[in-house]
């Protein structure tokens, strides 16, 4: 049982960096797409986990959601820097919205073909069978997780870069506004929701992708998360 414990430690620790690292070097890969070379010029679309690792993000958060037994897993790492104004001069808003949501779009795809390869792969009883079917789990968990956390409306978080975009984009001045004002307090208010039964809701969508994830691979994947949040 020792030895399970520390495979699923190693994988979720392997699947969480390769989704927060994945998510940031996909923002600077779609900007520079737009003609944006600053996270390249900076190093950072490399995919060696060091450049990107924040030590809150990428370790502390992770690690005390992981004791404390908060039933999933997220972090975030080191964000790539990208220089939004050439983006809105080559691209206008289309870019700087493709650009907000290149990283969590990346989780997402990451999620279904975790589930994917978890509904066609045999596996067997062996451990690096049981490695590679914790790793795929924690994949899907962790991605979705990400990707769900990242599209709130809430500065500084892509759903709400994305949704200021479109607001100038359609010209609704008010809600540019609106988030103009609050971005500064941004951090602020993610903390307080992700300290009180208010991040059960904002969390929901986590539920139902799962479950549709489930029925588009023909497994039970609440079933699957739920035994390996166990161990």
């Amino acid at each position: 049982m020792e030895a399970v414990k520390i495979i699923n430690i190693a994988a979720t620790i392997v699947a969480l960096i390769i989704a927060v690292v994945g998510h940031e070097i996909m923002h600077g890969l779609a900007a520079y797409r737009f003609g944006d070379p600053t996270a390249k010029l900076a190093g950072r679309l490399s995919i060696n986990p060091i450049k990107h690792i924040d030590p809150v993000g990428t370790i502390l958060v992770p690690a005390i959601l992981y004791i404390t037994n908060a039933g999933f897993i997220f972090g975030w790492a080191k964000p790539v820097p990208v220089n939004m104004a050439i983006v809105l001069r080559n691209a206008k808003e289309f870019g700087a919205i493709v650009v907000s949501l290149a990283g969590v779009t990346y989780n997402f795809a990451l999620a279904l073909i975790g589930a994917l390869l978890l509904s066609i792969i045999d596996f067997s009883n062996s451990l690096p069978s049981l490695a590679l079917f914790l790793f795929l789990a924690q994949t899907v968990l962790i991605n979705v997780v990400l990707g769900v956390f990242n599209l709130w409306p809430i500065p500084p978080l892509d759903g709400a870069n994305a949704l200021m975009y479109l607001a100038r984009w359609l010209r609704l001045q008010a809600v540019v506004k609106v988030y103009e004002y609050i971005f500064p307090y941004g951090m602020i208010i993610l903390i307080v929701i992700l300290m009180t039964p208010v991040a059960q809701i904002f969390f929901l969508p986590v539920f139902y992708i799962l479950l549709l994830l489930s029925h588009l691979t023909g497994i039970d994947l609440l079933h699957i998360i739920s035994q390996i949040e166990r161990i």
